[in-house]
């Protein structure tokens, strides 16, 4: 009978075998599959309400597209941030109240806007998992945005503000100051989302802002007397005082001073509805 004889290299080897097999199986138990977050496109359109719009028709929409990037704190919340282009616009020939449509203001402009937002979803929402891939969710936030309205005369494009169409910055309304281009909005909204793959989420949103500018149209108190607009040196009328008052288009001027031209007490509001397509980004991280 042959007796086997100990050997320190084969219990080495042996036992190096063994550690690494006994580590190598909690790694791969522990390692779990994490989303982190999204990278995400959105497009579709864009609606303005306001002093030209009081009434919220839908008749009048522009385009919207935007990025975002959404940060999953949990299942359930998400923060993000977002970068939109987009456009806004409307005319008073939409309006069928006598006393605006004679007015005969329109405007349009483009802002780009920049919003911090959080997002809560109703349902559990697990990406990669059959039973919790879709959820309709809530979301609010705050936005900056920049815009400057413009409106047209004789085909030609002028912007609005350094006009000073009602009178803004005359020694005759030294309480009119001139408004600012950037401005702040309140945003509050809705939608949905569906994971079709461990790599995409799609879905459509509707985001309201109230924003906290009455000039996105350019629009907002009363007629400024002729005075505040001299003519030019030949003795025509300014462009400015063209465009504060179009009503003669549609016979004598409506726009005598001091007469309502918008609505001063209520801010300007604008809306988004969007498709949304996102990349999803995952992670390991230890479990246990």
């Amino acid at each position: 009978m042959r007796i086997s004889t100990f050997s320190p290299g084969r219990f080495l080897v042996w036992l190096l075998l063994a550690a690494g097999f006994f580590v190598a199986m909690p790694a791969q138990a522990q390692n779990e599959l994490s989303y982190t977050g999204e990278l995400g496109f959105s497009v579709g359109g864009a609606h303005y309400f306001g002093d030209l719009n009081p009434d919220f028709h839908l008749n009048s929409p522009k385009p919207s597209i935007g990025v975002y990037y959404r940060r999953y704190m949990n299942d359930y919340i998400g923060v993000r941030g977002q970068f939109r282009f987009l456009q806004l616009g409307y005319s008073d020939v939409h309006n069928r109240n006598d006393f605006d449509h004679r007015r005969n203001l329109s405007f349009n402009t483009d802002v780009v806007e920049f919003s911090l937002q959080g997002d809560f979803n109703f349902f559990r929402f697990e990406p990669g998992s059959l039973a919790y891939r879709f959820s309709p969710y809530l979301t609010g936030g705050l936005a900056m945005f920049h815009f400057n309205p413009y409106a047209y005369l004789d085909g030609r494009k002028y912007f609005l503000q350094p006009l000073h169409t009602e009178g803004q910055g005359s020694a005759m309304y030294p309480d009119r100051k001139p408004y600012g281009l950037i401005s702040a909005a309140f945003l509050i909204g809705g939608g949905f989302k569906y994971n079709i793959s461990k790599k995409v989420n799609v879905g459509m949103e509707c985001l309201y802002r109230f924003t906290q500018t009455d000039y996105l149209d350019d629009v907002s108190s009363t007629y400024a007397a002729a005075a505040a607009f001299p003519p030019n040196k030949d003795g025509s009328p300014s462009v400015a005082y063209q465009l504060q008052d179009r009503s003669g288009a549609y016979g004598d001027p409506i726009g005598y001073p001091g007469r309502q031209r918008g609505n001063s007490r209520d801010k300007d509001q604008y809306l988004t509805l969007e498709f949304t397509i996102a990349i999803l980004f995952t992670s390991y991280h230890c479990k246990f």
